[in-house]
């Protein structure tokens, strides 16, 4: 048998504790060690995750795996939550920023409304996303009230280290970014320019903006109160995309058992 690593630090060296917890000697994480989610098994578990990553329903994993499907659907939930907490924390070196639209098919993202000056894109169907990727393929996003400057700022502040280059459009919402101690490369899409021949670009983040929309039409529509989670899966998924199952599977494994005993 294996022999249990912290589900934090991925440290060998454990005490056991009274209660039937481990406490890790590395980072001093306590939790139960194999303890799952829904009392499947971890047999039961690869199982189910097998079909969750290959994108099948709650319907057709519960039926595929003869578990009740309220049951399965609380647990492809439970999946979602961990995911969407498997991010990176901070970025560096040179990073692409930008934001989209969910929820609507306009072919424009913002729109400035003459009488009321700058507003959040075209009504309130749509729900503004920002988000960051970082030149080695990872990327993170959140679901936000508004486009401004006010609240993209602070999670460049929190999300990118002082020093990196910064690559976005010309929204207004990013002036004042290299105030803040970054360099900031601009690419003006309204004159068609997509590069500026210098490796300044977001063609990345572009690139994972249509990659996000094709998987949620293939959903059907996402109420917008679920909309964070799917968000967190499809961002784990593709930070995670050249894994193999296996690899997956054994990192959402650590993931659930984390959260049951955190």
């Amino acid at each position: 048998m294996a022999k249990i690593a912290c589900p934090k630090c991925k440290g060998k060296k454990l005490y056991q504790l009274g209660s039937g917890k481990r406490r890790c000697s590395r980072c001093l994480y306590e939790f139960t060690p194999h303890k799952l989610p829904f009392r499947f098994t971890r047999k039961e578990w690869r199982e189910i995750l097998h079909f969750f990553l290959m994108e099948q329903s709650s319907n057709s994993i519960a039926e595929q795996t003869g578990h009740d499907k309220r049951r399965i659907l609380r647990a492809l939930t439970t999946v979602r939550t961990v995911l969407a907490t498997d991010v990176p924390e901070v970025f560096t070196g040179t990073v692409e920023v930008d934001e989209t639209y969910l929820g609507g098919a306009w072919r424009n993202k913002r729109k400035v409304i003459q009488d009321k000056g700058t507003k959040r894109g075209r009504g309130t169907k749509k729900q503004p996303v920002f988000g960051i990727l970082c030149r080695n393929g990872k990327v993170w996003a959140e679901v936000v009230d508004d486009v401004e400057a006010e609240t993209l700022q602070p999670l460049i502040t929190r999300k990118v280290t002082p020093g990196s280059t910064v690559c976005s459009d010309t929204w207004k919402a990013y002036t004042g970014i290299a105030a803040r101690g970054y360099v900031h490369r601009l690419v003006n899409h309204g004159d068609r320019q997509y590069t500026d021949g210098k490796g300044n670009h977001i063609n990345g983040l572009e690139g994972f903006w249509g990659y996000l929309k094709r998987k949620l039409a293939s959903k059907g529509g996402i109420r917008r109160e679920k909309l964070p989670l799917y968000l967190g899966e499809y961002i784990w998924r593709y930070n995670h995309r050249t894994d193999s199952e296996k690899e997956k599977i054994r990192r959402i494994i650590s993931l659930l058992e984390r959260g049951v005993s955190g």
